[in-house]
């Protein structure tokens, strides 16, 4: 089923009281904890700079950068394929699986994969792919899609998940299982455990992918990443052709912002990094994935790529007072919030599911932007795909054209605005008293586009010009009697 537009959308989400009181709890949790570990650092403005000029120079080098990770990965003993597109790289993985004669994979969280739809390709294949994230996990077993990039399960509270693991989880206990933290963890470690211990393939993606030395970085904070990484015999990473840094050593900028920004932690409870394989030490084979998916074409435009240098933090979520009331299924992609509100559009094109109504999903109030590790300026770019959707329907007939430009028509003579704002007020004057004073919730179609989202104010009772002729009238007519 096609997603709905977002306006749709979040108008089902905001229904939800149990869903608004969890994203409410969980993203101003995760935001104070940033702001605290944030401010203990001096040089976090300089840091976000360094890390915006880092991949900034990644874009601008970027098949250079590509063709040196190659090299150095497959040295290193990886083999590396390339994948123009979603359809593309999901065949690659498939058949790669295939070739090992499994039938089930262990997954590392990895927005890559969902962005392609890799389990769902998996499954026509006859393949089961097992998310091991316990967020990711959560959301697999309710058969529902994640709502957050950093904790996908955002929008469960524990006792919504302790009914999810009672009806989908094997083997469960249910005499021993409650929605108290340990005993869910306990649960599921159990269930993850056996499947860790049993597979012989696992996929994951990457969080940077190092051209100097053909390195994948994945940081996560449970251990699953490290299982999936070292224990089954062949290892597929997914990984996204931004991906990229230069050097070895600009790690150093991106384990500083990545952390803070994402959970609200000083480091990663678990940094994992591979170079090809090692005999006799984790995974015998290593697959590395390069996709593109749109990404060429966003790098082509010069407002819009900056969404490129996005390291997948979700501190724009945590602060878009959007986000908090509808959350991430609202978005119809899976990149939620405003991120994914400049992002989707360009990488799977303006017309594709809910993008066409994504850069109007915000209030361009700019917290998006301050909270950005890399500096993305996110109302920047959303006013630019704003702009590019209208280019694209000129010569269309348009009611909001129309509107304007009888708007310029008026205001361009002084007699026929000053006759306007006079009729505006005359023709306002039922509704001012019907509404007391308030703007109008709905108004008929054109004007109905207006009040789906917003109240149209009322003509003030009084224009600015015939306040100051009062005004001036009224000190005249003293004048004139002191002088008297």
């Amino acid at each position: 089923m096609a997603p709905l537009p977002f306006p749709v959308a979040a108008r089902r989400e905001l229904g939800d009281a149990q869903l608004r009181a969890n994203l409410r709890r969980a993203t101003h949790t995760i935001r104070d904890k940033r702001l605290r570990v944030v401010g203990e650092v001096p040089d976090w403005p300089q840091l976000r700079a360094a890390g915006a000029a880092i991949k900034n120079d990644v874009l601008a080098r970027l098949p250079e950068l590509l063709e040196q990770f190659e090299a150095a990965a497959t040295a290193a003993g990886a083999t590396v394929h390339w994948a123009r597109d979603a359809a593309e790289a999901c065949a690659l993985v498939t058949d790669l699986v295939r070739g090992t004669g499994s039938t089930e994979v262990v997954k590392v969280k990895s927005m890559a994969t969902q962005e392609i739809g890799l389990n769902e390709a998996l499954a026509e294949a006859g393949i089961a792919a097992v998310e091991t994230d316990l967020a990711e996990l959560i959301v697999q077993l309710a058969d529902d899609t994640p709502s957050h990039i950093l904790v996908p399960a955002i929008h469960y509270n524990r006792r919504q998940i302790r009914e999810i693991f009672a009806r989908r989880m094997p083997g469960v206990d249910l005499g021993t299982l409650t929605d108290e933290p340990a005993a869910l963890a306990e649960a599921a470690r159990r269930h993850l455990r056996a499947k860790f211990l049993s597979a012989k393939v696992a996929v994951s993606g990457a969080n940077f992918a190092i051209a100097e030395t053909g390195t994948l970085v994945v940081v996560e904070s449970e251990g699953n990443g490290r299982m999936c990484l070292t224990l089954p015999e062949t290892l597929i990473s997914v990984v996204g052709v931004e991906k990229l840094l230069p050097t070895f050593r600009d790690l150093e900028v991106f384990l500083q912002l990545l952390p803070r920004s994402s959970t609200g932690e000083r480091m990663n409870p678990y940094t994992s990094m591979w170079t090809g394989v090692t005999p006799g030490d984790g995974p015998t084979t290593l697959h590395i994935v390069l996709v593109d998916n749109g990404r060429t074409t966003t790098l082509a435009d010069p407002v819009g790529r900056q969404a490129l240098r996005c390291i997948r933090c979700s501190a724009c979520l945590n602060v878009c007072p959007v986000y908090e009331r509808v959350g991430g299924r609202a978005y119809g992609s899976v990149y939620p919030g405003p991120i994914g509100a400049i992002l989707s559009p360009q990488l799977t094109g303006p017309e594709a599911g809910a993008n066409r109504s994504l850069p109007y999903a915000s209030t361009l109030c700019g917290a998006c932007f301050d909270a950005c590790p890399v500096r993305i300026d996110i109302p920047q770019v959303l006013v630019h795909l704003r702009q590019r959707g209208v280019d694209a329907r000129r010569g269309r007939p348009s009611a909001e054209r129309a509107a304007m430009r009888t708007m310029s028509w008026v205001m361009r003579d002084r007699r026929r605005y000053a006759a306007a704002l006079r009729a505006a007020r005359r023709g306002s004057a039922p509704l001012r008293w019907l509404t007391g004073g308030r703007g109008v919730r709905r108004l008929p179609w054109p004007l109905s586009a207006w009040t789906a989202s917003r109240d149209a104010p009322l003509p003030a009772a009084q224009t600015f010009r015939d306040w100051w002729a009062a005004r001036e009238g009224t000190r005249a007519a003293g004048g004139r009697r002191d002088a008297g």
